[in-house]
């Protein structure tokens, strides 16, 4: 989604700071399916206030500048519901964990065990703070969506504790053959070696 939609979905909730519309980015639930650099945050809010889409107010702060605090307009619920309404594209997965372990076979397998525990560990918490999230739970579509994170974090979790052992193994048997395939190659560049030595030193006698 743009930033210009993100921008008023956050809004959508309630006035915000440029820094709070960002926090809210980053953080559960917004954080788990959407992201804004916050360098694009600004300019999209002075647009949508150019465009008369949100309002901007600036609230004096004791020893500290001016903070300018956003809020939606009834033209930028109009603009909301519009942008809501283009069917959405297909899901775009990014994943550094995912890189690493499709390369695995390039590392070493305690490295990629502790990785898998520790992103287990990570989805253990999320599936935690989820079950304590009573807020998600006030509208049909936050708790639609709050569901349906907690089913990807269960399945992916089932995924790597069901698997992780037998991976681990098909890696340091990888590694193993690897690792006595270079060894017979070593041996039979050696014996060349000493075969060619062996022929020179015979010539050389010869002459």
């Amino acid at each position: 989604m743009d930033v210009r939609t993100l921008c008023l979905a956050v809004l959508s909730a309630g006035e915000a700071s440029g820094y709070e519309i960002r926090k809210a980015l980053q953080e559960a639930p917004l954080g788990h399916f959407q992201d804004a650099a916050f360098g694009s945050i600004y300019p999209a809010l002075l647009r949508l206030s150019d465009e008369g889409l949100v309002s901007g107010t600036a609230l004096s702060q004791e020893k500290r500048p001016d903070k300018k605090v956003y809020s939606l307009t009834s033209s930028g619920e109009r603009a909301l519901r519009k942008a809501l309404m283009v069917a959405p594209g297909p899901d775009k997965f990014r994943s550094d964990f995912l890189l690493i372990l499709f390369l695995a076979d390039r590392l070493p397998p305690d490295f990629i065990l502790d990785i898998i525990d520790e992103r287990m560990a990570e989805y253990e918490a999320h599936l935690e703070e989820m079950e304590d999230c009573g807020a998600c739970l006030e509208h049909p579509g936050k708790r639609f969506v709050h569901g349906f994170g907690q089913a990807w974090y269960r399945a992916a979790l089932d995924y790597l504790r069901e698997n992780r052992d037998c991976f681990a193994a098909e890696l340091v048997e990888m590694k193993r053959r690897q690792e006595a395939l270079d060894d017979e190659t070593h041996k039979e560049v050696g014996s060349s070696r000493g075969q060619a030595m062996a022929a020179a030193t015979s010539v050389l006698i010869g002459e």
